[in-house]
């Protein structure tokens, strides 16, 4: 009877036991569940920092500056001293030796036909000479040098030499050099520029989707109200103190500010889309259709005194923009310096120790050593102008590069007037539309007791709505164009300290230098100007027209 108990009672605690462990795995996937569906907040400020530290563009223009760090140092390797190592080893079978001997490495001529020399004696023997040869006294003959035979030569041979090179003149490798440091503080600057760009485009995003959000919300209000009013003329409808004609026309704006309503929520999700890939977020299949991001703030309206000739000039001297332009100027003038530098000799010195294992014996303290100097000297003498091609390309180059200078020094101008100019003119919407929404909704709440007192008509309250609606809009859309265009000028005016301090351990120390000062006095190459640019220069004798008559 006790093992009849026993079995079931086993299989029932087995069970209780399973549902337990079900029941914990469900608790903590749903836990997992709304981890990874958590929406991330973001505030102005954290999504500027999120986009510093995760937008590609940023970091390509990160990596462009240690690309260029790696140009210097293989060109400076040009004129430093290069030692390198050789070594040959060779082993030859001691049975090819002998065969060795009949290729083009024998030692030895024959003399007569009897008689041979070298390591073919001992291999093949003449006949013996069947006439007896008449010689002459001779004098004592000279030493010849001991010929090594095939089993007195050493089977395995090897040679070791270490090498060094140095440039000691000429007139390429320094002009090149000097380029490389104009090309990195170039990637630097168009690091920075970029920078301002993104801080830029972050900050518009951020109150692009702020005002999406209210304007969602107002277009909500305005379907309300108008829900309300449908609501309100069925009941008076219901009641026979309206016509049917009332309700038709309360559907009929309701109706109307639907579709507002929905491309307003549209906006809003694309927006939202939009920032989170600026800020370079992944999407997560887990989100479903859940917005990839949340934002914290309003778009505040803090009005800003600009005085447009200071903020020219302090565009031109701050925008990363024109430096770069100006370190890719000074790089070119260096290339045409390493063109004409062809002309000039160039002299460069090898010196080192070559160690030769002994003809005999594999030994080390047999071989031969000693050390090896060397100068080498070339100048070309005529090259049929293939040098003064090169050079005369190269100052196009830099012409060129000049003429780009100056077209974006106005490009600045014109970025800050237009942006001065786009301020302006938000700050006057934003004025002009504080009142306006004020009245707008007076109008609204005067229309509605004036229809509940018998006196107005349903047609009123419909146009305030509707003019309320509108007001609401407009200051809305003059507030994130105040903003916006403020994010704007803060970059073409190059006022994004705050942020690019972040990344002072990237910066070259010859950036804060005078070398790229760009102000309003100085020219592409940063020296100060000679004329007055205002002042239009016409040259002497016959103009282009002339000629083309």
């Amino acid at each position: 009877m006790r093992k009849f108990f026993l079995v079931p009672g086993i299989f029932a605690v087995f069970s209780i036991l399973g549902q337990l462990a079900f029941g914990g795995s469900d608790t903590r996937s749903a836990s997992e569940t709304r981890s990874v569906g958590k929406v991330p907040t973001f505030t102005l400020n954290q999504a500027i920092l999120t986009a510093l530290q995760r937008n590609p563009a940023l970091l390509n223009a990160e990596q462009e500056i240690k690309r260029t760090r790696g140009v210097i140092i293989q060109v400076r390797a040009q004129v430093l001293p290069q030692v390198t190592a050789r070594g040959n080893f060779e082993w030859i079978d001691p049975h090819l030796q002998g065969a060795r001997i009949f290729g083009p490495s024998t030692t030895g001529t024959t003399t007569t036909p009897g008689t041979t020399t070298g390591g073919a004696a001992s291999l093949i023997e003449a006949l013996p000479s069947q006439v007896r040869e008449v010689q002459t006294p001779l004098a004592a003959p000279s030493p010849t040098p001991a010929i090594i035979s095939t089993a007195e030569q050493s089977d395995v041979s090897y040679t070791i030499s270490v090498l060094g090179t140095q440039l000691i003149f000429n007139g390429t490798s320094w002009p090149q050099i000097r380029g490389t440091f104009f090309q990195r503080d170039s990637a630097y600057f168009a690091f920075r520029n970029i920078l301002d760009q993104l801080i830029a485009i972050v900050k518009t995003q951020f109150y692009q989707i702020v005002v999406n959000r209210e304007l969602v919300s107002v277009n909500e209000q305005s379907v309300h109200l108008l829900e309300a009013q449908l609501k309100d003329q069925q009941n008076r409808f219901e009641a026979g103190t309206v016509p049917r004609f009332n309700v038709l026309q309360a559907e009929v704006a309701l109706y109307n500010q639907l579709p507002l309503l929905i491309t307003a929520q549209n906006n809003l999700r694309i927006a939202k889309i939009v920032l989170a890939k600026t800020l370079g977020l992944d999407f997560q299949p887990r989100r479903g259709e859940s917005p990839p991001l949340e934002v914290v703030g309003e778009m505040p309206y803090i009005p800003r005194t600009i005085s447009l000739a200071n903020a020219i000039e302090l565009g031109k001297e701050r925008r990363p923009f024109l430096k770069q332009a100006r370190a890719n100027v000074l790089n070119q003038k260096e290339q045409v310096r390493a063109a004409a530098g062809q002309w000039l000799p160039t002299i460069t010195t090898t010196g080192g120790g070559e160690w030769i294992s002994s003809p005999t014996n594999s030994s080390w303290h047999d071989i031969s050593k000693g050390w090896i100097a060397q100068v080498q000297g070339s100048l070309p003498i005529w090259d049929s102008g293939a040098i003064a091609g090169q050079v005369i390309q190269q100052r196009a180059l830099l012409f060129e590069a000049k003429n780009t200078y100056d077209d974006d020094v106005r490009q600045v101008e014109l970025e800050v007037q237009t942006a001065y100019s786009n301020l302006q003119q938000n700050q006057e919407l934003i004025k002009s539309q504080e009142k306006n929404v004020e009245q707008a909704e007076e109008a609204l709440r005067l229309a509605k007791a004036r229809l509940d007192a018998g006196a107005g008509t349903q047609l009123d309250v419909l146009n305030a709505q509707v003019q309320l609606l509108t007001a609401q809009s407009t200051r809305l859309q003059a507030l994130f164009g105040y903003n916006s265009s403020l994010a704007e000028f803060d970059r073409v005016t190059g006022a994004q300290s705050t942020y690019t301090e972040m990344f002072a351990d990237v910066a070259p120390r010859a950036t804060r230098t005078k070398t790229y000062y760009t102000g309003s006095g100085v020219d592409a190459e940063g020296k100060p100007k000679e004329t007055d640019d205002s002042a239009l220069r016409i040259p002497a004798g016959r103009s282009r027209a002339s000629y083309a008559k």
